[in-house]
């Protein structure tokens, strides 16, 4: 399937589905558990960047266009653009947006550690969060520096992000 076939061939919906090089993916509906834990993190988002003229954050099903030609796709259970990209938020993002959130769930999880994870580093997300419900555990990706770092945060360790400076929020909160 082309990106112009998904994005115009095929109707509307609410499910998360997700064009990578060419295949149509479509997980199951997450749990509530999941939904609930990344609407959090959209609000805690939301509440620090709006207000802040920051930019915006919007929570999935959106479809950010990674790679028009190599028909690449994906949705994110959340995303940060900065105020100084807004321009690539359109019906869709086309383009990476600053920063992503993937809350884990034991069907994608390998597929967001992995493949998704290496496919934001590729095309410039600038910084990735993985939560991990089951451990209540939240792993920071940033690529922001001219090395790649790791930060993990649990219980009432703070949450550090490189793209939303001054955000004051630790794990417990996103699972609370």
């Amino acid at each position: 399937m082309t990106t112009n076939e998904y994005l115009y061939d095929t109707e509307e919906t609410n499910r998360i589905r997700e064009l990578a090089m060419g295949r149509l993916h479509e997980p199951l509906a997450p749990f509530y558990s999941h939904q609930a834990v990344a609407f959090r993190i959209a609000r805690i988002m939301a509440d620090h960047a709006e207000p802040r003229m920051l930019g915006r954050v919007a929570i999935a099903p959106v479809d950010v266009i990674l790679d028009r030609e190599r028909a690449l796709v994906l949705e994110p259970d959340v995303l940060f653009v900065a105020a100084e990209r807004l321009g690539i938020i359109r019906d869709q993002v086309w383009g990476a947006p600053d920063l992503v959130v993937e809350v884990m769930s034991p069907g994608t999880e390998q597929r967001d550690r992995t493949q998704k994870l290496e496919w934001y580093r590729q095309y410039g997300v600038r910084e990735c969060w993985l939560v991990d419900p089951r451990q209540e555990l939240v792993t920071v990706v940033d690529w922001t520096g001219a090395l790649p770092a790791q930060r993990t945060a649990r219980g009432g360790d703070a949450i550090q992000s490189s793209v939303l400076p001054g955000l004051e929020v630790t794990a417990a909160a996103v699972f609370n």
